[in-house]
């Protein structure tokens, strides 16, 4: 088969979805070398920002509370999200859409109506069982809002698998709990993770939800970054951004390597 080749009009139109994409990134990258104060004037090269981003006590702490409530939320949310897929495949016929459909719910309402009704229902509790909003809640808010787009990635998987798969499983000896393991949670493997990536990354964005549950004694990059936008923004976070943006790349690129050496071996299996 002839190979189509790319037109002139679509390279250029791909090159400028490109090009306004990844734009601002690369100006921000670029800025945070510059040794001046000033974001939009060059003063010249320096790493002088990344060494005051590691001595800023503020946004060392902020970043460890944004990684910590990420990975936490991911993985609760991972696990809730997962069990609640599966449950939602064995319910029949228009029960499950309506199921389904009410775990879309959270997806598609606006952050703020998420947000403003877990403050009102954290700040009932916290008169009823004396407690302040901080840590937990974070952690809880970014869990609930997380397992929808755990069950949005598992269910496609659900719907492919094999049902005989997990059958055979247990003639051939398997109790349920081994039959589990080794069939469906590897047949939901690639939507499980693609699930917890997604959560990591929507816990580390947000800034709405965490702003009306985090109270007064907590804060995490987001919440403090919007905080500096009243005042002026350091050029130290033009460096933490930059690191971060460079860390995701690394991952994805870790993630598309693994990728390509599981499908060397599948394909050498079936050869």
């Amino acid at each position: 088969m002839k190979k189509k080749k790319i037109s002139v009009v679509s390279k250029i139109y791909f090159g400028l979805i490109f090009f306004f994409l990844y734009m601002p990134i690369g100006i921000m990258i670029f800025m945070s070398f510059n040794s001046g104060r000033n974001s939009t004037v060059w003063k010249g090269f320096s790493f002088k920002w990344y060494g005051e981003l590691f001595k800023s006590k503020e946004l060392m702490n902020a970043l460890g509370n944004t990684l910590i409530i990420a990975l936490l939320a991911s993985v609760f949310a991972t696990i809730l999200g997962t069990a609640a897929a599966i449950g939602i495949r064995n319910f029949k016929g228009r029960s499950r859409a309506v199921i389904q459909n009410v775990s879309n719910l959270p997806i598609i309402s606006p952050d703020i109506v998420m947000g403003v009704s877990l403050m009102l229902l954290f700040s009932f509790l916290g008169v009823l069982f004396h407690f302040e909003m901080g840590f937990w809640t974070v952690l809880i808010s970014h869990i609930c809002f997380c397992v929808p787009f755990v069950v949005l990635n598992v269910m496609p998987r659900l719907r492919r698998m094999d049902q005989s798969v997990y059958d055979a499983a247990l003639d051939l000896g398997c109790n349920q709990w081994q039959a589990f393991w080794k069939v469906v949670i590897h047949e939901l493997m690639p939507g499980i993770l693609s699930g917890m990536l997604i959560s990591f990354t929507y816990s580390m964005d947000d800034v709405v939800i965490t702003h009306f549950t985090q109270g007064a004694s907590f804060n995490n990059l987001s919440t403090k970054i919007f905080e500096m936008l009243r005042r002026q923004v350091r050029p130290t976070v033009n460096a933490l951004s930059a690191l971060l943006f460079a860390a995701i790349i690394i991952v994805l690129v870790l993630i598309n390597i693994f990728d390509r050496r599981a499908e060397k071996r599948e394909t050498k299996r079936g050869e």
